[in-house]
């Protein structure tokens, strides 16, 4: 890797880890496009899966962001524990389901995808529909928050993000305050990620690629991204009771939207 792309690694490593402290998301909308990016220009990764490989490697940053990230926010005893854990198992099963689904599709349609996806998410914030007001409704049982935990494993895998973007609108929604609903979707973020990242190691494996269970892991980006964002993701969720959250939620979503039209462009072009 050149000096240059060291130093963006670096970058979107602080980035990440800030983004997962401060908002609860797991900073992979940012760092797929950006991955994407690197491992063209450098010639990193083979044409054919270099989605997928971007994808995969974000999500093994999560593993260690979340950890970082979900110690600060138990400091401040805001995570809601009995419910990550009623979560989870639908987490960890909706993850190796959602890199199932990857594996046949092309990397075209998975930039499709994931564009629309991404620039969904972005409009949401820009009408500001992050800030949820609860319905009334009670949270579902045990077999409910499990179907919910599996749909937000699923598109975690698809989309190589910490679940944030589905995690907290629903439990705000369902009632948990909100600096608690953004604790919580920072602790699920570890089974999301862990899933996830063994889904594509599996799958590595499975199609006999060079590397097998490292094959969709660019290795060296993951350990250059890895102790930036776990040191920026306490000072995020630090920062998240000081700074004008509302407003950097829309910074946030118009950086999102560019990035989608990157990746419109990208799928489009083929």
């Amino acid at each position: 890797m050149s000096v240059l792309t060291v130093l963006m690694l670096l970058l979107m490593g602080c980035g990440g880890g800030f983004l997962a402290g401060l908002l609860g998301v797991g900073g992979g909308m940012v760092l797929v496009p950006f991955l994407v990016m690197i491992f063209d220009a450098e010639g990193m990764v083979a044409p054919e899966r270099l989605v997928q490989t971007a994808l995969a490697t974000a999500l093994a940053t999560i593993m260690f962001t979340s950890l970082s990230s979900m110690r600060a926010h138990h400091r401040k005893g805001a995570v809601q524990w009995p419910l990550v854990l009623m979560l989870a198992p639908g987490i960890l099963l909706g993850g190796q389901l959602g890199s199932r689904v990857v594996a046949w599709l092309p990397g075209q349609a998975l930039s499709l995808v994931f564009a629309l996806f991404v620039g969904w998410s972005a409009s949401r914030m820009l009408r500001g529909a992050r800030q949820v007001t609860s319905t009334g409704r009670p949270l579902p049982g045990r077999l409910g928050l499990m179907a919910v935990g599996t749909g937000i494993g699923v598109l975690s895998a698809l989309f190589g993000a910490g679940g944030g973007f589905i995690t907290v609108p629903f439990l705000a929604g369902h009632g948990v305050p909100m600096p608690k609903a953004v604790a919580t979707s920072a602790a699920c973020g570890f089974p999301i990620a862990v899933s996830g990242t063994l889904g594509y190691m599996v799958l590595g494996w499975w199609q006999g690629l060079p590397g097998g269970v490292l094959a969709f892991l660019e290795v060296p980006a993951l350990l250059t991204i890895v102790p930036m964002s776990m040191l920026f993701a306490p000072l995020g969720a630090h920062m998240a009771h000081r700074l004008p959250v509302p407003t950097l939620k829309r910074l946030f979503a118009c950086l999102l939207i560019v990035l989608a039209v990157y990746m419109l462009v990208r799928g489009l072009r083929g």
